[in-house]
């Protein structure tokens, strides 16, 4: 699995406007039911109102690339513009936890 943390940021409550346009457009739940997807959740970090975080989880990078080359990815890009947004992203690759798991409460 790949997960990319997205931080969105803009001025005043533009990442906010976002991130609400993105769902009630539904671009937010077409991105979701796209074969690949495992995760699609935006959250506000408390330390800073400006920014939304999105996470984004993939089965692999075949499924990102083809997200990638979708018509969504223009109205996603679109909307960014829309808002004056800049972007700062980790890429995270999972992988066992090995030993680890024995500290994991489920």
């Amino acid at each position: 699995m790949i997960t990319l943390n997205f931080y969105y940021t803009g001025k005043a409550d533009n990442a906010q406007k976002f991130m609400q346009e993105m769902e009630a457009s539904g671009i937010a739940e077409r991105i979701r039911q796209v074969p690949g997807n495992l995760r699609y959740d935006y959250f506000q970090p408390v330390s800073d109102p400006e920014t939304i975080l999105l996470i984004d989880s993939w089965e692999n990078q075949a499924t990102i690339d083809a997200h990638h080359a979708s018509p969504m990815m223009q109205e996603l890009a679109q909307l960014r513009e829309k808002y004056d947004l800049h972007m700062h992203v980790e890429r995270y690759v999972s992988e066992d936890l090995g030993q680890d798991a024995q500290f994991i409460r489920k």
